[in-house]
């Protein structure tokens, strides 16, 4: 009994090890989990040992007691057998004498002696039957005091291998759980780890987009040229760039202000290349203004291009580059796109260089992850910027990895690879760190946004420039489909359609500048 029981707790003890080995093997903790699970199991059948040994003891010494009850019954049923037989013997005897008296007596009881021994022979065979039917009794209850001996042995065995069992398993559960714990509590320690070294070896600039640009003169006397007879040269540069120019007393400066970067660039060079050049009149002005325009459309193409070199980025569609350079001129909740989508390319590839993920494929979903907000995607404005820059990835080529990163770093998609959570951290950590961000001047540009969006909305509007912080807005018409009554009536409903739809303050006042052109060359 002893053998099977230390047999049957060795292989539970084994079973535990081996669940407790497997479990430390999935967490990466093989040794450590084998060592404590040898201790354990050292532990559990040294105890079990003890309880076996004890539980033993007792149901030995209970089956001893039950069987001393037992007999001492049994001993009771067969004295007092014992004691009625003696009885039965001696009132026989009795009656033997008296038989024996009488037949002496009188020979004539013969016949009834005879009768009488018969019946004591009789008697006497039941007695016997009586007896052996005990003896068989007595034999029974002997092999039930046996049976039960053994019962209590197996009731011993079942009810220590249950102990064992139940131990066991609070034990091993006990174990899973804190090891899954500590598993948790160590991912989330490595976990912010990978995030703080990320930011650590990352190291950029603010980069605070603002809407002014003060342009230096020479003198002051260049002032006069810029604005031109009666202002003519000064409506002619803000109806073709957009942008207004304030000619205050700041000495030897003018500023441009426009929320549109590349307008306001393209009007700072368009002037650079007037004032250098001398000749300031409206036909000059239109024509450098076109030159500059190409220019700034040639240098979007060569920042995209630098960008992509600079990251060590291959292979990216020539549509794609130029929205990365387009991104120089945007600005996101006063936040330079470039630079931000730049920062959150490097973040990305840190981080998961130190997750064992592909750097550079992190790194390219992380530049291309805000191109939805450059201009040459607002022909879908209706959809989030996320789904709009996954589409134009889509359109181009690029790999379903970083499409998901792109469109799931706002939540709008379901996250379908471990670059997207990447892409998606970074761009909160590039975009939370101080100073990175200014949700006021977004939500500027964005009313001067919608104020030109309102003009654009009525037929034969040409351009529509906001001006003067969006107290002032520019329509411009095309003469061939607006004539100038029409163009009061547009004044007036633009104005009207502003008030009723719009939330702004002071008043917008709206100008609608219809102009008839008449151009032949002469050859």
């Amino acid at each position: 009994m002893d053998t099977t029981i230390l047999t049957i707790i060795v292989a539970l003890v084994g079973l535990i090890i081996g669940f407790a080995i497997a479990k430390a093997l999935e967490k990466g903790k093989a040794a450590k989990t084998i060592a404590r699970a040898e201790k354990r199991a050292s532990n559990i059948i040294r105890d079990a040992k003890k309880d076996g040994e004890g539980i033993k003891k007792d149901k030995i010494f209970q089956a001893k007691e039950k069987f001393l009850e037992l007999k001492a019954e049994h001993e009771k049923v067969i004295i007092t057998k014992d004691k009625k037989i003696a009885e039965a013997e001696k009132r026989t005897r009795d009656k033997e004498s008296q038989i024996s008296n009488e037949l002496s007596k009188n020979k004539k009881l013969n016949q009834g002696l005879e009768d009488k021994i018969k019946d004591f022979e009789h008697k006497t065979e039941i007695l016997e039957r009586k007896q052996a039917e005990v003896d068989k009794l007595h034999r029974s209850q002997v092999k039930q005091l046996e049976v039960i001996s053994g019962l209590s042995a197996e009731d011993a065995k079942s009810q220590l291998m249950e102990s064992l069992k139940e131990t066991a398993k609070t034990d091993a559960m006990a174990y899973l759980q804190s090891t899954l714990e500590e598993a948790k509590l160590t991912a989330q320690q490595e976990a912010k780890k990978i995030v703080i070294n990320t930011i650590q070896r990352i190291g950029t600039e603010e980069a605070i987009d603002n809407c002014v640009s003060v342009f230096n003169l020479e003198s002051d006397d260049v002032k006069g040229r810029i604005i031109g007879r009666e202002g003519r040269n000064i409506r002619a540069i803000e109806s073709v760039t957009g942008v207004e120019i304030i000619v205050d007393d700041t000495p030897e400066a003018i500023i441009l202000s426009c929320f549109d970067s590349v307008r306001r660039e393209i009007a700072r060079l368009s002037l650079h290349r007037l004032v250098t050049d001398g000749r300031i009149h409206p036909a000059r002005i239109e024509e450098v203004v076109k030159k500059t325009e190409k220019q700034i459309n040639e240098e979007i193409v060569e920042i995209g291009k630098r960008t992509v070199i600079d990251l060590g980025i291959h292979g990216l569609h020539p549509e794609l580059i130029k929205a990365v350079g387009r991104m120089k001129y945007r600005s996101s909740y006063g936040q330079n796109l470039l630079q931000h989508s730049r920062e959150v390319a490097k973040l990305c590839s840190v981080m998961a260089s130190e997750l064992g993920l592909n750097p550079k494929l992190a790194k390219r979903a992380g530049l291309l992850h805000d191109i939805g907000k450059v201009p040459i995607l607002e022909t879908e404005v209706e959809k989030p910027h996320a789904i709009l820059g996954m589409d134009w990835a889509k359109k181009y080529g690029e790999n379903k990895e970083v499409c998901n990163a792109i469109g799931a770093h706002h939540d709008e998609i379901e996250m379908t690879s471990m670059i997207s959570p990447i892409v998606q951290v970074c761009d909160a950590i590039s975009g939370a760190r101080p100073g990175a961000r200014r949700q006021v001047l977004d939500s500027y540009i964005q009313r001067l946004k919608d104020l030109e969006d309102v003009a654009f909305g009525f037929n034969g509007v040409q351009k529509a420039y906001a001006i003067q912080a969006g107290r002032e807005l520019r329509v411009i018409v095309e003469s061939e489909k607006v004539n100038d009554d029409q163009a009061a009536e547009l004044s007036f409903n633009i104005s009207q359609k502003i008030q009723t739809e719009m939330t702004y303050p002071g008043q917008v006042k709206v100008t609608v500048i219809r102009e008839t052109r008449a151009v032949n060359v002469a050859k």
